[in-house]
């Protein structure tokens, strides 16, 4: 008898085990305690990563590997225990078979065919057995050592088929009729059944086994193999934890180091040990931060050099401009007397002297900025006043139309305020059209550029000057006005001036406020020398504020000022100091 399997195997079905959830959210300070701690392990987990990431790629590959060979392992072990039970099961169900029905008669009788069942199950494989012959009267019999386990409607058809097939003898097959096995479940329990047929005439012998310690044997194995793929995935993610602090922190000292330097620490260096990619990555880290100290020196020193040239030149030229302004003006007095030859070259004299001597005032206004000694002169100012002073003072009020209610006052330098609205307004009035509109509100909370722009965006100048901190040049001083109203409160104040001119042209509005900036290069000679709107930028900055230009979508630009209500705490405690330097020239320089 050869032993064949008549059809698939039996499953076998790891444990299982549910786990229970426990869950009953806590009132009071523990369960702040716990919503803190999930907030500062999110936060960690966001400051790290990369960590995060090499963690998990460390698992996931430990996993995966771990996974693998423990499928392997156990699909190898569980073949092998199946294959081994099985095999000494068949061998001992052939040879019983063989030696318990040599010495039966060809059809036995029913006692017969059950001592010699019984005599096969008494083996040490401890299986149920069925044989199923013909007595002397043609009767069918059946023998079994267990009714409730095996019978011959618990034996498989595919295998009852299988058993009772004659197979045709040949050189390739030398038996009619072979052994066949097959694996299946009883309840919730495998075993192995087998079935064979003696050749020559005899009865056809059935086994049960079952395979209850086998899986248990494997389920064990499962069970060791989960626990060791469990242990490999926390040694990886310790393993990756080490690594990641290995690798992170050069690079979290790198991190720190940059943002040092990125404020302005140029003296920061890295500590470089080892010879790997990361240490070579700090040392061209120093080599850029050394080679970046020493050029920020070179171009101070020549910026420094440059701010006091300019200062020296225009103070220098301050002493002779006074002496040719003086003849210029006693000139411009007798132009009616001169000859009419004359008058148009003492006009243009007259004329450029003033744009000389304005071009200095403003140049002396833009070097304090620079150095950093623009100083705030604070008082109370009633912003509806200081705004038509300014227009009066300078014969603006039939083309100016003012929105603002008295009463509102803020604590600013009214000096400054003063040189922003004159080249405000004078900017709106000789680019733009008239009507000029200058209104003027509080808001409680910073917007954001004009009202209605289309598509133009705020364009801002350059960085806002620190607070004033140094000498004050001699000149004019505009006194506060007085009060009228309630004190400054906190909010914004918003000043907006509107043309009805044609706009500014798109390619124009991200450079209105930088210095000697003319929208036409045709007109390098120009009235304006492209300083005033930059002058009122930086007086806006030094008082914490900002001014943003648009153009309206009914035509027209617009520059909205905004200002803090109280500009004290930009002061740095300097109140008292009334010292005040010469004010830029209040006309407007920009062209457009």
């Amino acid at each position: 008898m050869r032993e064949r399997s008549a059809g698939g195997g039996a499953t076998d079905d790891g444990a299982g085990g549910e786990a229970g959830k426990t869950a009953g959210p806590e009132a009071g300070p523990r369960v702040r305690r716990v919503l803190r701690g999930l907030r500062r392990a999110s936060g960690l987990l966001r400051w790290t990563s990369l960590r995060l990431r090499l963690v998990v790629v460390f698992a996931l590959v430990a996993l995966t590997a771990a996974v693998s060979a423990s499928g392997i392992a156990y699909w190898l072990n569980r073949n092998t225990v199946l294959e081994r039970t099985q095999n000494a099961v068949l061998n001992d169900f052939r040879k019983s078979l063989e030696d318990s029905t040599r010495s039966l008669p060809l059809h036995p009788r029913c006692a017969e065919l059950q001592d010699a069942a019984r005599q096969m199950a008494a083996g040490p494989q401890n299986y149920a057995v069925l044989l199923i012959g013909v007595d002397r009267e043609g009767k069918d019999c059946a023998a079994t050592t267990n009714k409730n386990l095996l019978t011959l409607d618990s034996v498989p058809r595919s295998l009852r088929t299988a058993v009772n097939e004659v197979r045709e003898v040949d050189e390739s097959n030398r038996y009619a009729h072979h052994l066949y096995w097959q694996r299946k479940e009883v309840g919730d329990a495998p075993y192995l059944v087998a079935g064979a047929k003696v050749i020559g005439g005899g009865p056809t012998g059935y086994m049960m086994k079952s395979l209850a310690t086998e899986r248990q044997d494997l389920n064990s194995l499962a069970w060791s193999l989960g626990i060791a793929t469990a242990l490999a995935l926390v040694g990886s993610a310790l393993l990756a934890q080490a690594a990641a602090t290995t690798v992170l922190r050069p690079v979290q000292r790198l991190g720190h180091a940059a943002r040092q330097l990125g404020e302005g620490r140029l003296d920061t260096r890295l500590r470089v040990t080892g010879t790997d990619e990361l240490a070579d990555l700090s040392r061209t880290f120093n080599r850029t931060a050394e080679r970046l100290e020493h050029r920020v020196e070179e171009l101070s020193g020549r910026e420094a050099a440059s701010r006091r040239f300019v200062a020296d030149m225009s103070h220098e030229l301050r002493t002779p401009l006074t002496a040719i302004t003086a003849v210029s003006e006693v000139l411009e007095e007798e132009a009616d007397s001169l000859d009419p030859m004359i008058a148009p070259a003492v006009q243009l004299v007259v004329s450029e002297t003033r744009r000389l001597n304005d071009l200095v005032e403003n140049l002396m206004e833009v070097t304090r900025f620079d150095a950093g000694t623009a100083r705030l002169v604070l008082d109370d100012v009633d912003v509806a006043d200081q705004v038509t002073a300014c227009v009066d003072a300078r014969a603006w009020l039939d083309a100016v139309e003012l929105d603002a209610d008295r009463g509102i006052v803020a604590r600013l330098d009214p000096r400054r305020l003063d040189v922003i609205l004159a080249n405000l307004i004078g900017n709106a009035l000789k680019h733009g059209g008239s009507p000029v509109r200058v209104s003027v509100h509080t808001e409680e909370v910073p917007g954001d550029g004009a009202g209605g722009r289309t598509g133009s965006t705020a364009v801002t100048g350059g960085p806002a000057a620190p607070p004033a901190s140094g000498g004050p040049e001699a000149g004019t001083e505009q006194e506060g006005t007085e009060v009228s109203g309630q004190p400054p409160v906190g909010g914004k104040l918003v000043i907006r001036v509107r043309d009805h001119g044609p706009g500014i042209p798109e390619e124009v509005l991200p450079h209105v406020f930088d210095r000697f900036y003319k929208a036409s290069a045709s007109r390098p000679r120009s009235e304006g020398s492209g300083l005033g709107l930059s002058i009122a930028l930086e007086n806006a900055h030094i008082h914490g504020g900002e001014i943003t230009a648009a153009n309206l979508p009914e035509g027209g630009a617009v520059f909205t000022l905004r200002l803090p209500m109280d500009a004290a705490p930009l002061t740095d405690g300097d109140r008292g100091d009334r010292g005040t330097a010469r004010a830029a020239d209040e006309g407007t320089e920009d062209g457009r």
